[in-house]
């Protein structure tokens, strides 16, 4: 017991445990059930991961033209990927023509990382993106300057894929960000016309939609008046993410405080600039995580394209794999897609939380 008046020496904060057996014993046995699944979930990896190891790479085949070399391996056949990767990734275009998906595909990712850079959003980089779908497209169409015409019936891979993304972002955002005002709107006609709009195509799944656009629109147009079947695709898959992500951003309408407004009102600010310049760039901000998981969806949705005989991506595997010869194989094949798919949306994820980071932290760089 201390004696009155003396104070009790002031002792250093405790250390917080750090380092790797510190880290393990927090996340893997931090209790008992933990502990139990850390164990079951080790055994598993013991018992599968050697055969997995051994599958894919170790007893696989890398390069040949032969199928029988394959089949006579106890392991993986990635050979089916060297051989049909033209197919894959390019679908049912011009062989002598791949040449132009391979410059789109890097335009469209060179203009993509240029857009993560916040000091490059100017209408500068607007620009660059309209300068650059331009090239894009007269890349891909051809009938100049010697190139072959390619009609979009040919059109497939990952530039299709990449095509398709793009024009669904470019078209689906604005048109999501409409819909979202619409729907907070003091006018009742706006706000019902936007809230059916939204619960309506939320309500039909992608696939009938899709399947909406290719056939059954042609039906209800006059005789000799069609559109191109790529375009009617694109409008639907536009309209399917305009509805899901005018919910996110009315969401994030919805969090902003109502003296945002009243201020802006009380300054004499126009509506117009008070949406444009006050409320929204803050509700889309609040919003970022969302917004991302719809922009990654939409890029997973482009696979949906292959059930109306759009040759994307999957479906350019899919005619890659009607070889008979290499069908068998088609583990292999799905696997090499699944990885570029997979690091497509990882580096999207991943740039949302840096950037969800530096807006919290008001960084401008």
């Amino acid at each position: 017991m201390q004696a009155s008046g003396m104070t009790a020496p002031r002792l250093p904060p405790a250390k917080a445990a750090t380092g790797f057996w510190s880290w393990v014993r927090v996340g893997f046995f931090s209790s008992t059930g933990s502990s139990i699944l850390t164990l079951v979930m080790a055994a598993i990896l013991v018992v599968t991961l050697p055969p997995l190891v051994r599958w894919a790479f170790l007893d696989s085949i890398w390069q040949t033209d032969d199928p029988a070399i394959c089949r006579e391996a106890s392991g993986a056949c990635w050979a089916v990927v060297a051989e049909k990767h033209r197919v894959m990734l390019f679908g049912t275009y011009p062989y002598e023509q791949q040449w132009r998906g391979v410059l789109v595909v890097a335009l469209m990712v060179a203009l993509i990382l240029a857009s993560t850079v916040r000091r490059w959003w100017t209408p500068k980089l607007l620009m660059a993106w309209v300068a650059g779908l331009a090239v894009a497209l007269a890349l891909q169409f051809g009938g100049f300057l010697g190139l072959e015409f390619v009609q979009t019936t040919m059109w497939g891979g990952l530039p299709l894929t990449m095509f398709i993304f793009v024009g669904t972002i470019a078209g689906g955002m604005p048109f999501a960000v409409l819909l979202a005002l619409g729907r907070q709107s003091d006018m009742p006609i706006i706000q019902k016309l936007s809230a059916g709009y939204i619960e309506t195509i939320r309500g039909i799944p992608l696939v009938n939609i899709l399947f909406m656009a290719a056939l059954m629109f042609p039906l209800f147009m006059p005789e000799g008046v069609n559109f191109d079947k790529l375009l009617r695709a694109q409008v639907g898959m536009i309209m399917f993410f305009a509805a899901y992500t005018a919910e996110s951003v009315r969401g994030g309408l919805q969090a902003i405080p109502r003296g945002q407004y009243e201020a802006a009102d009380s300054l004499g600010v126009s509506y117009w600039d008070r949406t444009f310049k006050i409320v929204l760039p803050q509700a889309l901000r609040i919003v970022i995580p969302p917004i991302v998981n719809d922009v990654i969806r939409a890029f997973k949705n482009t696979s949906v394209l292959v059930i109306i005989g759009v040759l994307d991506l999957l479906g350019g595997t899919m005619a890659a794999l009607e070889d008979p010869e290499w069908t068998r194989y088609y583990v292999e094949a799905y696997l090499f897609i699944a990885i570029l798919y997979f690091v497509f949306c990882f580096s999207m994820s991943q740039y949302s939380q840096k950037l969800e980071a530096e807006l919290k932290s008001g960084r401008n760089y």
